[in-house]
């Protein structure tokens, strides 16, 4: 895991450089700062209010005493789609807005969750839970 990590820190900013040189080169560095900045701006607008929402969710949820276990995880990966948006870049923005919009994030939620899963079955994932008969 440490290895892909590694590698993606070093391919996607060789990979956002290499946008960011060709969409100069197509249609100039003013238009592609200015689309770096729009982008960067929808996408924190478009995160904090569907953040807002799933926050909003969860509390009524938790108030019906329901586990808002989906509402979290859409919850981080807005968190996560809206920290994507502000980096610069591409390659960056198109993965942060894929997490913004329901339908891709749905496919990435339920991705995440199959993985959890086969680690929590694997034994290389524990979930601990605690209730008020535990003693520490």
């Amino acid at each position: 895991m440490l290895r892909v990590l590694i590698v993606l820190l070093l391919l996607i900013p060789i990979l956002e450089i290499w946008l960011l040189m060709a969409t100069g080169k197509a249609i100039g560095w003013v238009p592609t700062l200015l689309l770096c900045i729009l982008t960067g701006v929808t996408g924190a607008w478009l995160a904090r209010r569907q953040g807002l929402q799933f926050f909003r969710l969860a509390q009524l949820q938790l108030s019906r005493r329901e586990m808002p276990g989906e509402v979290i995880l859409d919850g981080i990966f807005v968190f996560m789609g809206g920290l994507l948006l502000l980096t610069p870049g591409f390659f960056t923005d198109f993965l942060g807005f894929s997490l913004l919009i329901p339908y891709t994030r749905g496919i990435a939620r339920l991705c995440t969750k199959r993985w959890l899963d086969k680690k929590i079955r694997n034994g290389q994932f524990n979930v601990f839970t605690f209730n008020r008969f535990n003693r520490f």
